[in-house]
């Protein structure tokens, strides 16, 4: 049995090479962290290109600027693609995808992928933690198998925990020090290790019974979004009808200092987490015979949404005497939510493909996402359009589907000839301004 004292205490005194498994938009925060209190990281992805501009010192993402790169790879942080360095590392903490399928079952492909490629790698007085968001089981019955096929024992000479992450990128009140780290371990002696290894770079470390019970928080954090979003996605409809307006509505009962949370209506719901993760313990839910109809339900609300702003563009040419077909429309902000440039799942892409597949004519404006990325689902030749007074006059329509800081609402107002508003940034009704 190795000596789970002195891999604590390997920890503790920051000698411990830390091993990030996936250099996204959560790995990447992590690795910012682990080095500025001293540790030394090693970055391990399968994208050379990102390894690449990494080791050079570049970012790939916006809200992390180079220059914290830079000063991490002069202070021992180093990437490679080379999954056989896995064995130098005393903490393997992953940090990959796990999409849904197109049926909406889990794609734990990625995952699996990760742990097969670090398996021959493995060994005694390490602790492997994953972060993804997944169903309740994974780390037991992925993770826990794969980990002990070589010999290994998980909590005796080999350390197993899972961890959510909880990201919130472009938010400037949190970073990854400050958001309190949840950890379940497989054993009593994983969770000791789990939080020595944790409570280095995080404030607050908070401790549950099983990697199970850590796997159903995440969950339950994102159901709970997921679900009030759409709570809210519905009562829009119903207030709209009523000549209400919502955002008025959600600010007066926000004003409640008990027993209620303000969540805002939106085009739907984008990011790699509130769309996706909810579904996982749909799926799980399965095996016991059970339904999550709130799931489920706010789930075909949510997606609804993009059809619903469709369907308010459409009337407001139409008052205007116009069809959508051969209509020039822009898309205001095609990032998931306001201030960041991730893409993923976002409610704006599917807006433009609705308009497309009508006949109008679709472009968008987005100060974070200079040209349309290269996506797996949605493929548009678009660069972003410079938000001019003459630029903006030349559409039939603009839809504000994600409400950036970096756009000029007053010049857009101005100049626009109908506003499509589904972020209710425009609160004094005009008539060329339509609530969505």
């Amino acid at each position: 049995m190795t000596d789970m004292n002195a891999v604590v205490e390997k920890f503790k005194s920051r000698q411990a090479l830390i091993g990030i498994v996936g250099l996204g938009y959560v790995g990447l925060p992590l690795m910012l962290r682990y080095n500025a209190i001293g540790f030394n990281v090693l970055g391990i992805d399968i994208d050379q290109s990102k390894v690449d501009k990494l080791n050079a010192g570049q970012s790939y993402i916006e809200h992390i600027p180079a220059a914290n790169i830079s000063k991490a790879r002069e202070t021992g942080f180093e990437a490679t693609v080379d999954f056989k360095r896995a064995s130098e590392c005393d903490a393997l903490i992953l940090c990959v995808p796990t999409p849904l399928n197109k049926y909406r079952e889990p794609d734990m492909s990625f995952v699996i992928n990760t742990t097969d490629a670090i398996k021959p790698y493995l060994r005694a007085g390490q602790v492997v933690s994953l972060e993804s968001t997944t169903y309740p089981g994974t780390t037991e019955e992925e993770l826990l198998p794969r980990v002990q096929e070589g010999g290994l024992v998980v909590g005796e000479n080999i350390y197993l925990v899972y961890s959510p992450e909880r990201e919130d990128p472009g938010n400037p009140n949190f970073e990854t020090r400050t958001i309190p780290k949840v950890i379940g371990g497989h054993t009593p002696n994983c969770l000791e290790v789990g939080i020595a290894l944790y409570e280095q770079a995080i404030d607050q470390v908070v401790p549950v019974s099983s990697t199970k019970a850590a796997e159903m928080t995440k969950l339950l954090e994102n159901i709970h979004r997921a679900v009030n979003i759409g709570l809210v996605n519905e009562m829009k409809i119903v207030a709209d009808r009523m000549g209400i307006d919502i955002f008025e509505v959600v600010d007066a009962a926000a004003t409640k200092p008990f027993g209620f949370t303000p969540y805002y209506p939106g085009p739907g719901l984008g990011g790699h987490c509130i769309p996706i993760d909810p579904f996982y313990l749909t799926w799980k839910a399965r095996e016991y015979g059970l339904h999550t109809r709130f799931i489920e339900l706010s789930g075909e609300v949510n997606q609804a949404m993009p059809e619903y702003v469709l369907g308010k563009l459409m009337d407001g040419l139409n008052d205007a005497g116009k069809a959508l077909k051969g209509s020039r429309v822009l898309v205001l902000g095609i990032a998931y939510k306001k201030n960041v440039d991730d893409m993923r799942e976002s409610p704006s892409v599917e807006i433009m493909e609705l308009i497309e597949a009508k006949g109008g004519v679709v472009a968008y404006s987005d100060p974070h996402v200079p040209v349309f990325p290269k996506m797996r689902e949605h493929h548009f030749e678009l660069s972003s359009e410079p938000l001019t007074a003459e630029n903006l006059a030349s559409f039939d329509a603009v839809v504000l589907a994600t409400d950036h800081d970096k756009f000029d609402y007053a010049l857009i107002e101005a100049k626009a000839k109908l506003i499509v508003d589904s972020r209710g940034k425009y609160r004094t009704p005009t008539a060329h301004i339509i609530k969505a």
